[in-house]
């Protein structure tokens, strides 16, 4: 990957869209949470600059962004226990309370609406209009929870009459970088509408400023939050092992989750560990391809830097040649670039381009995905589209070490890293089946995912061959995604381990029900799946 690029030369950052500008915004409407340097740590209701500094950096185009105060093991223990002793007195505050001080929370994270989207651009890389909707879907989600929460602490599992009471202990949250309002925020938030006090880390790399200002806004209105800023390696113990912890709510990759779970397995703490899998389309008897293209474009939003993108693409070697001829020109269609950057002339977010994707998180995460394109190339891979950063909008001289153009790969063998594993960036691997069982087999390949999709032209056979997939949920002729409010979200295989979210699951996964009640999830020796 280049490190920078002469760029297009009309392209320019408005002033009001600079990071200097909208962190400028951010701190007169909470000042209270900022060092002198950056944010502070969120520990029992007070912002305190307590920390190691740590300098951070935008992936857009390699931009200071400020200073993150890393806390020490020590600090974090404390905080959690004094979140702790703020759990116990929430757990008691009436439900009409915590509805009210949730909303108030939410009208507040509404009115910075703007400066949130404009931060999760600079901090993650997130193109305007999915940077925005990352933030929406937070606010829409809880509010849909603050008008359901009743009838759902008032039924069990089962759907019996039962009343549902907080945990024991405040939820811990280890959460991605890449939906820092719509996944971690959100999920804090109906926690505490639970009746639960939350303790939340904020991700190392990306999206500690955006999450500074939601918790400011959210403790304002007197929600018991913890945020901390340092190395999971530093605080795991603190997190996920100290007593206090209620429950753990994990959002990561399979080695970080499998360590997580390693450390839990002898505690028996609740907990909700989302890791990735190599979500797959199968297609098979389609002809559909006007429909399946706009669906390939949608896919490539964020650059793939999804928990539920779809990278595996296993095609019938009879449709190989229609499938290509819609699939290639998608990948040549893809727009990325910087996404703060606008044409001459433009001022303002109404003027940001709608692009596919901006960066990946980070250079390091670039280079790994050329490394591993490069291993299924020397194994033998043969690779279909390989795009340039030539076709990239990019500022003048910009660095563009973070950035990497779609990919795809046709028949990466099995020593390759790409067969198994999902990339999280935008490299898709294509293997060609002749049987309905090789399609199984190869959709298959990392022993469980979070969501995977059929293709084909007859429904029932759709169905049967969808019944055999290893994901949670399984579209046919479209695609499925994490959902918003009533719907389900959980993982089969090694892609999920604890219980199920989403709906009223996620109510259930941080209260307690009646005695003896078996939750939904992915547990040892115990599967149990609502519908999908």
């Amino acid at each position: 990957m280049s490190e920078s690029t002469t760029g297009t030369q009309d392209l320019h950052v408005p002033e009001d869209l600079t990071w200097s500008a909208v962190t400028a915004r951010v701190r007169g409407l909470v000042g209270e949470a900022f060092a002198d340097d950056g944010p502070a740590n969120l520990i029992d209701g007070e912002w305190r600059a307590v920390g190691t500094p740590s300098e951070q950096t935008s992936p857009n185009d390699g931009s200071s962004l400020g200073t993150m105060l890393k806390v020490d093991a020590a600090t974090a223990a404390d905080a959690v226990q004094r979140a702790h002793r703020t759990h116990r007195s929430w757990a008691g505050t009436e439900l009409d309370e915590r509805r009210r001080r949730v909303s108030a929370a939410l009208d507040a994270i509404e009115g910075a609406r703007d400066d949130l989207a404009l931060l999760l651009a600079w901090e993650i890389g997130k193109p305007w209009k999915m940077a925005c909707s990352d933030v929406d879907r937070a606010i829409s989600g809880v509010r849909w929870y603050v008008d359901e929460i009743e009838g759902m602490l008032s039924r069990d599992v089962e759907g019996a009459p039962a009343k549902r009471v907080p945990l024991e202990g405040p939820v811990s949250n280890i959460a991605s970088w890449n939906y820092p309002m719509s996944v971690q925020v959100h999920a804090e938030l109906v926690q505490l509408l639970a009746g639960n006090g939350v303790v939340a880390k904020t991700p190392t790399q990306g999206g500690w400023m955006t999450l500074t200002v939601a918790h400011a806004l959210m403790v304002r209105e007197g929600l018991p939050a913890t945020l901390l800023s340092g190395d999971g390696s530093e605080l795991s113990d603190a997190l996920i092992r100290s007593p206090e912890i209620g429950a753990l709510a994990f959002v990561g990759g399979r080695s970080n989750g499998g360590k997580v779970a390693a450390q839990l397995a002898d505690t028996g703490k609740r907990h909700m560990l989302e890791q990735e899998g190599l979500n797959a389309w199968g297609i098979w008897d389609f002809s559909d391809w006007d429909t399946f293209a706009e669906i390939l474009k949608k896919g490539f939003e964020y650059g793939k830097q999804r928990c539920t993108s779809y990278p595996r693409f296993v095609v019938q070697r009879q449709l190989v040649d229609q499938f290509l001829a819609v699939y290639l020109p998608v990948l040549a269609g893809v727009r990325f670039g910087h996404p703060v950057a606008v044409d001459a002339g433009g001022s303002s977010t109404d003027d940001l381009p709608a692009l596919d994707f901006g960066p990946l998180i980070s250079a390091s995460k670039a280079q790994e995905l050329d490394e591993s394109v490069a291993e299924a190339l020397r194994h033998g891979a043969v690779p279909l589209y390989r795009g340039t950063l030539d076709t990239g909008r990019f500022l003048p001289g910009q660095d563009t070490s973070a950035y990497h153009a779609p990919v795809a790969m046709l028949a990466p063998p099995g020593a390759s890293r790409l067969m198994h594993e999902e990339p999280f960036g935008p490299v898709d691997s294509v293997v060609v089946v002749d049987t309905e069982a090789e399609l199984l087999a190869q959709m298959n390949a990392s022993n469980g995912a979070l969501v995977a999709s059929i293709a084909c032209d007859d429904q029932q056979k759709a169905e049967r061959l969808a019944e055999q997939v290893q994901a949670f949920k399984v579209g046919i002729n479209k695609l499925r995604s994490r959902g918003d409010k009533d719907e389900a979200f959980g993982g089969r295989g090694e892609s999920w381990k604890g219980a199920f979210v989403g709906g009223e699951y996620l109510v259930q996964a941080v209260t307690e029900g009646p005695p003896g009640e078996n939750l939904y999830g992915n547990f040892p020796g115990y599967h149990r799946y609502p519908a999908t």
